[in-house]
């Protein structure tokens, strides 16, 4: 028996899944699903990383309390090696409390972390109008949270493509198809050595 399971290739039990937790900036948002920078990482991982897969558990209009209420869900279900939380825009155009986008975030990163995974975390910048204060408290979140958890992080999802108009549909905030690849080029470097190692978040 030890035999004929030694026998078998690596990948036929060693599926390993990347979980996107997201918004409508990684749901392909008036797009075709196929077109989003999500759907062209799991055809990179396809045909580079036998082996591992991607779920995109990403929700149009998603704060970071969505998140933080489906995560367990999500973690049970799927099992990642890595969780990849893309939220908080939503929270900053409401103008929700920092701290309570800080906890929720939080509390995602934790719970990734005790189910084994690793985090990428993903943040995003908010327009001048509302306010230095306000602006900067939402940056700092994203960076102080993944210093205390040991969390990989992207500081800026649409970093590559800000000030691009074309870039984006006429709504200004969310990218067209030919943006896409550019996010996925942004985020790869970030994500790729998480698929590398065997280190965990710590929770």
């Amino acid at each position: 028996m030890l035999a004929l399971l030694l026998a078998l290739p690596a990948h036929a039990s060693a599926t390993r899944t990347v979980l996107v937790m997201g918004d409508s900036l990684s749901a392909a948002y008036n797009l075709a699903p196929e077109q989003g920078w999500v759907a062209l990482l799991a055809r990179k991982l396809a045909a580079e990383r036998p082996g591992w897969r991607v779920v995109n558990a990403s929700v149009s209009g998603e704060t970071t309390a969505g998140g933080a209420s489906r995560i367990g869900t999500e973690l049970a279900r799927h099992s990642p090696a890595v969780v990849v939380i893309e939220l908080g825009a939503n929270d900053g155009l409401r103008g929700l409390p920092l701290e309570q986008t800080r906890a929720n975030l939080e509390r995602m990163i934790r719970a990734a972390g005790e189910a084994g995974a690793k985090v990428l975390l993903i943040g995003m910048r908010l327009p001048p109008n509302y306010g230095p204060q306000y602006t900067r408290g939402f940056e700092r979140n994203y960076v102080e949270l993944a210093e205390a958890h040991g969390a990989a992080l992207l500081p800026f999802l649409l970093e590559p493509i800000a000030l691009d108009r074309d870039a984006f549909q006429p709504d200004n905030l969310h990218p067209v198809a030919e943006a896409q690849p550019r996010l996925l080029e942004h985020v790869w470097p970030a994500l790729e050595p998480l698929l590398d190692t065997d280190s965990r978040t710590s929770p």
